[in-house]
Order: structure tokens, then sequence, then C-alpha cells
């Protein structure tokens, strides 16, 4: 009997799902909770299994498609229906799809980054490219950068143009095997290949893309459009980006738009005809700020939603405390070649301090706690949610059973979290059931940060950037001396509805007396 494979809810507060890919075609036998496709949320990127063991025999939903938790996704079925199957008519053979390829989606360069802008395609339709081969680049607000083919294969689908922005996890492509790829328009990489009405068609532009003359840019009004990259080209070349033209979307300065310019006028741009002109009369105006509505992109809009409803929820109140870590930093320094060898994974600062946050929570549960139906869910389990950072966006697994585990244990579990959210590893399960959160922006150097809690929690705590400081310190009788410490502040966001002040004072205390005090074996 067929088996309905639906898409799985990710997470308490997440409601839908995009498969970015399928690893089985119809016709493939599966076993039971081998990997079948792989989905994009707003938390987890995962591989999920199939449920029973037998044959695919449908795809109901494409790659790159978007759908509600419950949707039914794929029918599997027994291995002699599927022989059935296959002794049907030519009709309902070719109703199944024997060739899904896998989406090239936009990837998303940084927490704060949401859209890219893609600048040049490396490969044309039809093309061969390797696993991890550079396909394509692109350029946002904060970084320029090729982009790999996730797979080997043929590139048979070019998606979104040159010059286009989109979201990320957008698919900008399609690769496939090598059938029917030749059968696919040939898109010149920045060619000026246009996408026609129908997103899937692709139209070769009937004159490639002349380069413009090197006349100053026209900049009455408007932003001076070049990426990072073609700015620090320019600042170590000493160039004038106002004297050189743009051949990118929008008059968008190019790299290849710097590099041809140096390659003809050399560094300093003095040799360049342009600088041979004479100077205008007017000064030219200065680039305005954009005027008039812009839409928020889906993905802001949902950032904004929860962030608001965080906010809205719970009365959020921060407090900031400063901790010597001096005596862990030595601790960790003598012993982490031995933990290495020992256990497998690297020693880090992060089971510290999970480990002084359980401790913590033992005293104090109420900061463990939630707000339930008008009352306090007090939690039997200290579940730790741990923040990893990935390069399209930031992932929350959780740690279950913390308060159980030994301090090797808690390094190990982080660890294998962080590695399977990175390599899309993660089951359903992973991700759920938090009872406090742990984010670090100390990576980023900061000096403290006030979070917004992660519902259903109603407790985070920031882990802020390490550093040394001269601090006074004051000995058994009194005396003061100046040393230099290491010293990290740690920012106690909680929800004042049910913790007050005082208690989370009382477990930022403790949190500090345990990393200050450290006395127990790391095994």
């Amino acid at each position: 009997m067929p088996t309905d494979v639906i898409m799985p809810q990710m997470g308490e507060s997440i409601f839908e799902g995009t498969i970015t890919k399928w690893l089985k075609k119809p016709g493939d036998p599966v076993e039971k909770d081998e990997p079948l496709f792989e989905i994009s949320t707003d938390k987890v990127d995962a591989e999920i299994p199939s449920p029973v063991a037998g044959v695919l025999m449908e795809i109901k939903v494409p790659v790159g498609a978007t759908v509600e938790i419950n949707t039914v996704v794929a029918v599997v079925g027994e291995k002699q229906g599927i022989g059935n199957r296959d002794q049907g008519t030519d009709a309902d053979a070719a109703a199944v799809p024997t060739d899904v390829g896998t989406a090239v989606v936009m990837p998303q360069m940084g927490e704060s980054i949401f859209e890219g802008t893609i600048t040049k395609w490396l490969k044309q339709v039809g093309s061969h490219v390797e696993k991890d081969e550079p396909l394509f680049e692109i350029s946002t607000d904060k970084v320029d950068a090729e982009i790999p083919a996730p797979v080997a294969g043929v590139l048979t689908e070019i998606k979104v143009p040159v010059g286009a922005t989109v979201e990320i996890n957008t698919v900008v492509a399609i690769i496939g095997g090598s059938g029917g790829a030749a059968n696919r328009a040939s898109v010149a990489a920045d060619s000026g290949a246009v996408l026609a009405a129908p997103a899937s068609m692709l139209v070769v532009a009937e004159a490639p893309v002349v380069q413009a003359p090197l006349v100053p840019v026209a900049v009455d009004g408007r932003r001076l459009r070049s990426s990072p990259l073609v700015r620090r080209i320019a600042k170590e070349n000493r160039l004038d980006l106002r004297r050189i033209a743009g051949t990118g979307a929008e008059g968008r300065i190019t790299k290849e738009d710097v590099l041809r310019h140096l390659s003809a006028y050399g560094p300093g741009g003095a040799s360049s005809p342009v600088a041979a002109q004479p100077a205008p009369k007017a000064q030219l105006a200065a680039p305005q700020a954009p005027e008039g509505l812009e839409p928020l992109t889906k993905m802001r809009a949902i950032i904004a939603q929860r962030m608001v409803e965080s906010m809205q929820i719970a009365p959020h109140v921060h407090t900031v405390y400063k901790v010597d870590m001096t005596r862990i930093v030595r601790l960790r320094e003598r012993e982490r070649a031995g933990f290495e060898q020992r256990n497998a994974v690297k020693l880090t600062f992060m089971p510290f301090v999970a480990t002084a946050v359980v401790e913590a929570l033992r005293k104090f549960p109420i900061v463990n706690a939630s707000l339930e139906s008008g009352g306090i869910r007090y939690h039997g389990n200290i579940n730790l949610g741990i923040a990893v950072a990935l390069e399209w966006g930031l992932i929350v697994p959780v740690v279950k059973q913390a308060e159980g585990r030994t301090f090797a244990d808690l390094a190990r579990t982080i660890a294998d979290l962080a590695e399977r959210a990175r390599s899309k590893k993660l089951m359903p399960d992973d991700v759920t059931g938090s009872t406090f959160t742990l984010t670090n922006s100390g990576v980023f150097g900061d000096e403290f940060s006030t979070p917004i809690i992660n519902q259903p929690d109603s407790a985070i705590l920031c882990i802020s950037g390490m550093k040394k400081e001269a601090v006074v310190l004051t000995d058994a009788e009194g005396n003061d001396t100046i040393a230099i410490r290491t010293v990290e502040h740690f920012t106690l966001g909680f929800d004042h509805r049910i913790i007050d002040g005082a208690d989370a004072c009382k477990f930022m205390l403790e949190f500090k007396k345990t990393l200050e005090g450290w006395d127990r074996e790391i095994g």
C-alpha cells in the first residue's frame, strides 16, 4: 500500500519548508530512514528520511517549492506496486519525472545579509561542472564572492540573469545529469542574456554587451554603484571610480570594468584620457539617499514578525556581568592537547560556559522555566539551545538533558550538533525543546549585546568578546594590586513577567562564581 511522505515540522514556530534537493528519483528503491530529500526552513536545513522501505513512486513537489507542514510531497510504494506501474501506459510513464535536478540557491553570506546580486555566470547552459567548481559570482553589501557548484553535473538551466538581485535561498540555477542539457538554449556567461516572461525560458541577446567608452559616470542624484571588492581594488590602485564607466546593471561598476581600466591605463588613472579632459564648470551633485517606499523582502518580513512577537510577548530586561576568565584560559591552554587526544574533539570555551550555566540553572530553576496558560512551567530538564552560525544563516540546535552530562560529553555533543548543522544532518528533534539559549556574538569582537529571547524560553545568555584588561585585585588582607587579566562580558536577557531582577542577578553571580573559581575535572 502506498505511503504518503509529508513535509515535517522542524520547530514549534516553523509552519512551512522549501525542498532544496531530491536525493532519489521516481523508481529508485529506498530503505526506511534513508535520506530521501533535503529541506530548508528559517531555522534549519536538514535531510528528511523515508518513513518506510519501498520504491519512490511519485514526487509531488519540485525542487524550489515552499509548502506548508503536513503537505504530501511524495509517495513511496511497495516494490510490486512500482513494478505494475512500470507496465502501464506510455502516458503514465511520461508523467513520472525521470531526471530530478539539483537546485542551486542564492547563499547567505552572513547573518545580516538576506539578498545578493548575481554579477557573472562562470558557466554556460549545457556546460559540465564539477562539485565545488566556481559557478557564478555574487555581490552583497559586505562581500563579493564566487559561489561553487553544490554537485557535479551539467548546468541545465539558469533561472536568474546577471544583474538581478534576489533573496537568499532563491533557486538561481539547476544542475542535472548529462541528459537533456544539449537541447536547452546556450547562454553565454555574463553575455547579456535576459530572462523571458516565463521564468524558465532563457533568451540570448542578439548582440553581446560592448564595452562602454571610458567617460565620467553621471552621478546626478544617483549613488555610484560598486561592490566592496571593486572599491578595494580602486583604493589600492589610486583610481577614481567616477571616471570609470560601469557596464553592470544600472551602471554598476564591475570588477571587470576596473581591471580593464587598469590594464589599459595603469594605476593612478593619470594616463587616462578622461583625466586629460577639462574639469566641468559646475560641481557634480552629491549622491543622494534613495527615496520612496521599498517593500520588505519575504525573509526580512519573517524576521521582523518574529522579533516583534518576542518583544511584544516578553518584557525584556538585560543585565551585564564582567567575568574574569583568566583561570579558564590558562586551564584550556594547559589541557587542550590532552583533552582533544582523549575525546577526539577540540576544547573550546563553550563547554565551560555551558557547564556554568547548568550549575546556575540548577540553583535558580525559575530562569529555566516558561510562562504557560497563566502559570509557570518548571521544566524537568535543562535543554540548552546553542546558536550555530552558518554560511547561509543561523541555526539553534539543542543539547537535551544537559544537566546529566559530563563536561566531556557536553563538549562532544556541542561539537556534534555544530558539525551536523553545517552538513545539513540535523533532525527535527535536534532543533526543538530548548529551555534556555546561548548565543555567541563574541566571535565578532563586541563588548556586549542585548539579545532578544528565543521564544518560548524565558532567558537567553549572550557571550561577548574576550580581551585583556588591567584589573585591580584585592588579596585576603585588603591589599590592592594591578594585574593583566582576561575578561569577558556576559549579558542575560530575561522575561520580566516571571523572572525578577534579583533572581536574574543571583543566577549571574552563581554563573560568574563557577567560571572564576573553576575547580572541576574536564575529562
